[in-house]
């Protein structure tokens, strides 16, 4: 028999080997409320942690430009954006005017950016280095994802712990025994026959072990609190209003599961088509790189604004993608695979306005086999976040062998 989520996909062979062995439906919502044998206790006074993955390559220099560096200018005689164009920024460096929308929360300082940052090493196959980045453990044989690693040092055993919102699934970085729930939308979030579904998985599972028992309870748990939610409806505060794109309506969803308070701790969205090798564009509208840039900030804009202040205030909002892309332009008007990014970092107990990291600089020397060199590792700054705003006392747990940077770019809870 073959069995669909909500969107009519169907449920993986391995989603369906775990449901039998661990909780019969655990497959069948969305596409990943896992399960484990053993739950932690709850209790959480952190920020609502939110990765936004920026698939395909973001290029980091094209949107946190280092105009005080003569190498970027040369490098790309087509596309650089001219120093007046920048935004912010400092003497060194300036924001994208595609990221407009975003400049009144890098003046009130709760947006900032690092520089150089990127993976321990380069690796440039889409597939390869998003497994790496997410799974955030070279040399090691673990192979949960990092998010469900620190979900399970904060004690998360709800559904609605950790959550990915959105079309595309980010399974490999939520991959482990926590739980965990994956939905295309909240309005669209239901199982097939699901009123005479819970009364059944209710009687199936009466007496039924403890870990059998709640993987059932979570799951009907869950229905119910969306039920709630798609009746109450949803109206942006503060006047926010969201692009009608696959990111505004995925980050409406996150904004209102937080406002709800339904115990959210992490939420995973995702932002494709960043894999720029032909005609990235000038920075202005109508160019490539510039409407996306445009896109990504219109988002997030509004989701700042619908949270207002105090919301923001709980919550920090992290970009990371595979790699970066080359300092030279290549002969399409584009930009080839690299390796040194940047990071943006969204949120009230962020000292932004500024642009973090050490830059190593464009000139030859200063490259790695034509790129950007990574001097900052980005599990160092996830790990000082998750340290200082969501109270992981045991970075290492969540990215083995690595210790919080000291960039100082959140204040401490």
């Amino acid at each position: 028999m073959t069995m669909t989520d909500v969107c009519g996909c169907p449920v993986s062979r391995r989603k369906l080997l775990a449901a039998a062995g661990a909780g019969a439906f655990a497959g069948l919502i969305g596409d990943q409320l896992a399960t484990q044998l053993a739950f932690a206790s709850p209790g959480y006074s952190g920020d609502v942690f939110v990765l936004l993955s920026l698939r395909g390559g973001f290029d980091g220099l094209s949107a946190v430009v280092p105009a005080g560096d003569a190498g970027y200018y040369a490098a790309r005689p087509d596309i650089a954006v001219a120093k007046a164009k920048l935004l912010g920024g400092d003497s060194f460096f300036g924001l994208n005017p595609g990221l407009a929308a975003l400049l009144p929360y890098w003046k009130n300082g709760s947006l900032g950016a690092i520089q150089a940052v990127g993976q321990p090493a380069p690796n440039r196959s889409h597939f390869s280095a998003m497994e790496e980045l997410e799974r955030a453990a070279p040399g090691t044989s673990v192979r949960t994802g990092w998010l469900d690693r620190m979900m399970g040092g904060l004690g998360s055993d709800e559904a609605f712990g950790a959550v990915s919102v959105g079309s595309a699934m980010p399974a490999r970085v939520l991959a482990g025994p926590v739980p965990d729930l994956g939905l295309s939308s909240i309005d669209s979030f239901s199982l097939s026959g699901e009123q005479g579904m819970a009364a059944a998985m209710a009687s199936l599972y009466s007496g039924a072990p403890d870990a059998l028992a709640r993987t059932a309870a979570m799951t009907t748990s869950a229905l119910a609190t969306t039920a709630k939610l798609k009746a109450a409806g949803y109206t942006p505060a503060n006047g926010a209003t969201y692009p009608d794109s696959e990111l505004g309506k995925a980050l409406k969803d996150v904004a209102r599961l937080i406002k709800a308070n339904v115990g959210l701790m992490s939420a995973c969205v995702d932002s494709g088509d960043w894999d720029m090798h032909e005609n990235l564009g000038a920075a202005g509208p109508g160019q490539k790189m510039y409407d996306h840039l445009a896109a990504l900030a219109a988002a997030l804009a509004a989701f700042a604004a619908d949270l207002g202040p105090a919301g923001l205030g709980r919550v920090t909002l992290v970009t990371i993608s595979e790699f970066g892309r080359r300092v030279q332009q290549n002969g399409s008007g584009g930009l080839d695979h690299g390796y040194g990014n940047a990071m943006l970092v969204l949120g009230g107990g962020v000292r932004g306005g500024k642009v973090y990291g050490r830059w190593p600089g464009l000139s030859a020397g200063d490259l790695v086999d034509g790129d950007l060199a990574v001097t900052t590792d980005y599990r160092a700054v996830i790990g000082e976040i998750l340290k200082a705003r969501c109270g992981v006392t045991d970075v290492s747990g969540v990215f083995p062998g690595v210790s919080p940077s000291t960039l100082g770019m959140v204040k401490s809870r």
